[in-house]
């Protein structure tokens, strides 16, 4: 259970990452995940074939793996927006309200019973959201894309839940950004029509990001959360993914000192949600409720 909780304290201080490539890469939201998927999904490929543990799986858990893809794909165009509308510390403090959706909606599709704890401790993360939107009105367009990119990462999290015995987890992986990576590539042009892109094609600098997002903040941290899915529960791990915004906002602090374009409400409400984490951390080392 301890190395359950390990790999997925690694994959979110991986994730931590994201947000900063997201500003550094110049692409708009929707063409750099395509291309992430894109890179993600070829060195998927490569990877199980040299291993030798590319594995065919039914023609119904295939396109099941392909409708959770289809959620994680719309999740990143939402969250990369928020940043882009936004910036790094915004977008990322959004995506704490991924508990409270994930203590409503896992009950709901995997028929337990709702956890009061778990939904009281969704609403502090929300009640600090609600605190930096109300006194920032700067944001709020970001503010908006970020909390739909966590209703939607709740909803990827619950059905992984309920899949994650489908396959390996590089295989899963595989199939569902395979699945995010053909709708994300239908609906392309129409997103592009209604949102213009300045350039299409990245440049030699956004490679060199993309490449480092795709395998080290995609590929191998998808992997360890995938393993660790296995032992904790949905929430647990959605509620860990809080600490995302602690190493974002670090990150971006001292790369585009972005504390100096944030008040005083942004610093209560980030207070709210890490005090989320580390209660639901203290519940889960008292109760061992992974």
């Amino acid at each position: 259970m301890k190395q359950a909780l390990i790999k997925l304290h690694i994959s979110v201080f991986l994730a931590g990452f994201t947000g900063v490539l997201g500003i550094l890469i110049t692409l708009n939201e929707a063409l750099l995940v395509w291309y992430r998927i894109f890179l993600t999904v070829v060195a998927l490929i490569i990877l199980l074939a040299w291993k030798k543990t590319l594995k065919k799986i039914p023609l119904r858990s295939s396109f099941r793996l392909f409708g959770i893809g289809t959620l994680i794909a719309l999740h990143w165009v939402c969250f990369y927006g928020s940043i882009k509308y936004a910036n790094v510390s915004i977008g990322l403090v959004c995506f704490a309200s991924t508990g409270l959706f994930t203590a409503l909606l896992e009950p709901l599709f995997n028929k337990k019973k709702i956890s009061i704890p778990e939904v009281l401790l969704g609403m502090i993360s929300l009640l600090g959201i609600c605190l930096i939107f109300h006194f920032d009105s700067r944001y709020r367009t970001g503010i908006m894309l970020g909390v739909g990119s966590a209703l939607l990462a709740a909803l990827f999290t619950v059905f992984n839940k309920r899949s994650v015995d489908i396959a390996p987890p590089q295989t899963m992986m595989l199939y569902e950004l395979s699945g995010g990576l053909l709708v994300l590539t239908l609906i392309l042009p129409f997103y592009l029509h209604y949102f213009p892109a300045t350039h299409i094609m990245p440049s030699l600098k956004d490679w060199s990001w993309l490449i480092l997002l795709s395998l080290f903040c995609t590929v191998l941290a998808m992997d360890l959360m995938l393993q660790a899915l296995k032992k904790v529960s949905a929430f647990t791990q959605n509620l860990s993914l809080n600490l995302e915004p602690v190493y974002g906002i670090i990150l971006a602090f001292i790369l585009f000192n972005e504390n100096e374009k944030l008040n005083d409400s942004f610093y209560v409400g980030f207070g709210l949600i890490l005090l989320s984490v580390i209660l639901q951390t203290t519940r889960i080392i008292k109760y061992r409720k992974l």
